[in-house]
Order: C-alpha cells, then structure tokens, then sequence
C-alpha cells in the first residue's frame, strides 16, 4: 500500500489502526516526502507512525520510509531501490488545491516526463515550503491494481472543477480511472456538468 500525505488521511489512518488485522501482511510505501530530518513534525512519515503505527505491529522492516533527510536526489535514488518490482495493492492520494498529488505539481519538473517518469523523482522547487522533495512518478504510482482518491475541504473544489472539465492538472493525469472519495464540503459547490 502507497500512503498518502498530509492532513486529510489522518483520520483513514486511524480507523484502518482500530480495524485492521494480520499486520505482519503488511507492507507501506509513501507516495512523496518532504525534504526534512525525520523527526519533523513535516513529515509524512512522522503522521502516519503517531496515528497508526505505533498503535498496531506492523513489522519495521515492511515500513518502508523515504530518507528524504538525504536530500532530493541521494533520497530519490535510495527510495528507488526499495520500491518493489511488482503492483502495489493500493495507492491512496490525496488533490492539492492546486491540482497536485503526491509530490508532483503543476508546471513541475514531473511534466516533462511524461508519460515515461522515472519511479522516484527529486522534486526541487516545489511551490510551497519546503521546496524540496521526493515523490514516486506518475507511472510508478499508476502501477497498481487500485488507486483511490481522498479530498476533503472546501479549498479543493476548485481543483475538482479543474479535473472534471478535463484540465490536464497532475491528479487528472495520474488519476484517470481512479475511485475518488469527497466530503461534503469539497463537494458542494464542484457538482455540475463533467465527469472524473
């Protein structure tokens, strides 16, 4: 399973924590991090440990954290090498207000490597701090058998008008065919002609 950053999974994670079961089944992979020590409170990594795993025995040696402390491209390239050959089961995601998932943001470095990225890509000047980062590719993260979208907030709605009238924003484009599940807030507002 890919997880995904930042505020809107908290709670997801927290209910997988109380009902889930066979942890040593599990294995964790992040779809980006930011570049920061590892005891940052910025961590994505730091969230999901405080919410989830330090409540359930996931085997340490199947969380498998970015050493984004390394930097960009030192972290990218040793994230690499742990990714696994195969399909992830699930990755989860979440939608910038700006159209972004993951690590890979509009105008980014990612685009232009589409529709060939590497796995893991160094994210230097991400548009809001901190400005570097690493995040799996839009083709690494598409490499699964599903993908699932949380949005949550009235600061989203934009983004899914975006996605909807078939704007080319990089959740669309890692997106496309993914199940994508809102709340209220981000929904009302966004519903409307168009289709995901």
């Amino acid at each position: 399973m890919v997880l995904a950053g930042g505020d809107t999974p908290r709670a997801v994670y927290t209910k997988i924590c109380q009902t889930g079961h066979q942890w040593e089944r599990w294995y964790l992979y992040y779809s980006d991090e930011r570049c920061v020590s590892r005891e940052s409170r910025d961590r994505n990594s730091r969230m999901v440990e405080e919410t989830w795993l330090a409540h359930v025995p996931v085997p340490v040696r199947q969380h498998h954290v970015i050493p984004a402390e390394l930097g960009p491209d030192l972290g990218a390239k040793a994230y690499a090498a742990l990714l696994p050959s195969h399909r992830f089961d699930l990755v989860l995601l979440g939608l910038g207000e700006d159209g972004h998932c993951a690590g890979l943001f509009p105008e980014g470095e990612w685009s232009l490597q589409v529709p060939f990225p590497s796995a893991v890509l160094p994210v230097r000047w991400a548009p809001k701090p901190p400005v570097h980062r690493i995040s799996l590719g839009c083709k690494r993260l598409r490499h699964t058998r599903r993908m699932f979208f949380l949005v949550s907030g009235t600061g989203k709605t934009n983004a899914i008008h975006r996605w909807r009238a078939g704007e080319k924003i990089p959740a669309a484009i890692v997106g496309a065919g993914a199940q994508i599940w809102l709340d209220e807030a981000a929904w009302t507002g966004a519903a409307g002609p168009g289709t995901f």
